[in-house]
């Protein structure tokens, strides 16, 4: 049992995962392993990333990309605004995101070849590879590429004593109740570089998390008797300890300090937060994962990853109702999040360390039409041209890259496929996209071994 697998974990199993129970140190060998990996000679401008992920396919032409030429059922009900940078406009309900925009950047031109199934879309928007998949429910496992924050847990863990890499509020399934999207975990590099997942709603007014709270019967001084008891058992069994797993020892107590480590419990306390700040977010589940999401980079976690729903279908998977489930549902939370994300970054001093993605697996088709079956019009998936928005982290700020053309089916202009989105987001974070690592069969793997950064991002 890992700690950064999942925040369901039972009191006893909890324990064992910091090095507690006689059965293994996954934690404090974890920590071990990444001290030793810190000296890796990068360079970056991010020291973290938030991830905002639209799980669905959010529409590039009601949001980052209008067409207000383009006929009616293409262009759809919703009007354009300028933005702070001129000459370039947002859908009118994105009025937040709009006025960062002369500090931000959006990709006009991404597209790739996977449309039918959601899962190996996402697969290959996050990782930059074809998963293969003719299907939605093959489920996540160990011959997955792993997420940017699996490596970034790996070659660049936190300086200090905090989690390195969650995710929250859901780990996206396909379908109600069905598998984990792949390309959110360790993968290749192995289930003790996953997330640690938190099911939880940072809205609601009991909100804690269970893995980094204290069982009730589990006072400081009885965790630290426990600790005593483990450090018995080294010595009884000193002997036959190889020099690796002595070295582990100093990790071990690392994983204490963690799991009581007032810094780490204090940055998921998101009750601290002062009301109007809340309020700024948005009081919605998706909104207070934001802020948490700001609160654990602050403390010293690299990435957090927030995928904005449940499973494919519920939220920007806008088959039907289209224009009524952006404009009431979709698009005010999530303008309200990330406009108010990027003030707090700036007014803090981390907008240059930390990069923000928003997007999603593909876009949306550009002819509105009505679908069988569904009530009212939507559009449906179009993997051929998309939109994403990036902030922070050095990208380049007020640029635009690429261009659609006037329906916004294709890209004309600097077209870009998921590898070299993947490679420039490595670019930001300081790790070079061409990085080889060995797999859990010890065979040598890259990162993104096709596509380049794309230079035009970057100042």
């Amino acid at each position: 049992m890992n700690f950064f697998n999942r925040a369901r974990l039972a009191r006893r199993g909890f324990l064992e995962s910091v090095g507690v129970g006689f059965a293994g140190v996954t934690l404090p060998n974890l920590l071990w392993a990444d001290d030793r990996r810190r000296a890796t000679g990068t360079t970056t401008q991010a020291d973290h990333c938030i991830l905002i992920f639209l799980n669905g396919g959010p529409s590039h032409l009601d949001m980052w990309d209008p067409k207000p030429d383009a006929p009616t059922d293409i262009r759809g009900e919703f009007g354009p605004i300028a933005t702070s940078l001129p000459g370039v406009q947002f859908s009118e309900h994105l009025p937040r995101m709009a006025r960062h925009m002369h500090r931000s950047a959006v990709i006009r031109s991404a597209h790739h070849l996977i449309g039918h199934a959601h899962g190996a879309a996402v697969y290959t928007a996050i990782t930059g590879h074809d998963r293969g998949d003719t299907t939605q429910i093959t489920p996540t496992g160990p011959n997955d590429y792993p997420s940017i924050g699996s490596v970034m847990t790996h070659l660049r863990p936190p300086e200090q004593l905090m989690v390195p890499f969650v995710n929250l509020p859901y780990t996206c399934t396909e379908g109600i109740g069905g598998p984990p999207q792949a390309g959110f975990f360790g993968g290749m590099m192995g289930k003790g570089l996953d997330p640690l997942c938190v099911f939880k709603d940072p809205n609601a007014p009991d909100f804690k998390v269970p893995d980094l709270s204290l069982p009730v019967d589990v006072a400081a001084d009885r965790l630290t008797r426990r600790q005593s008891l483990q450090e018995t058992i080294d010595v009884q069994f000193a002997g036959r300890r190889t020099r690796g797993v002595a070295g582990v020892e100093g990790f071990r107590e690392r994983a204490f300090s963690l799991l009581s480590s007032s810094a780490t419990q204090r940055a998921f306390q998101i009750s601290e937060e002062p009301d109007r700040t809340r309020d700024a977010y948005g009081r919605n589940i998706y909104g207070q994962s934001v802020l948490l999401a700001r609160r654990l980079i602050e403390a010293g976690t690299r990435v957090v990853s927030v995928p904005w729903s449940p499973d494919a279908n519920a939220t920007w998977d806008t088959h039907w109702d289209h224009v009524n489930r952006l404009k009431n549902e979709l698009l005010p939370p999530l303008d309200m999040a990330v406009g108010s994300l990027l003030d707090d970054l700036v007014e803090r001093d981390l907008f240059d360390r930390t990069l923000v993605v928003v997007m999603g697996e593909f876009g949306r088709a550009p002819r509105i039409s009505e679908v069988p079956g569904y009530p009212l019009p939507g559009r449906t998936h179009w993997p051929f041209c998309y939109s994403l928005f990036m902030a922070g982290g050095g990208i380049k700020q007020g640029y635009i890259h690429g261009a659609s053309d006037k329906i916004g089916g294709n890209p004309v202009d600097k077209p870009v496929i998921p590898a070299e989105i993947i490679a420039t987001i490595y670019k930001a974070l300081g790790i070079p996209h061409t990085f080889e690592f060995h797999d859990l069969q010890n065979r040598p793997q890259a990162l993104v071994p096709w596509g380049e950064p794309i230079q035009d991002m970057f100042a």
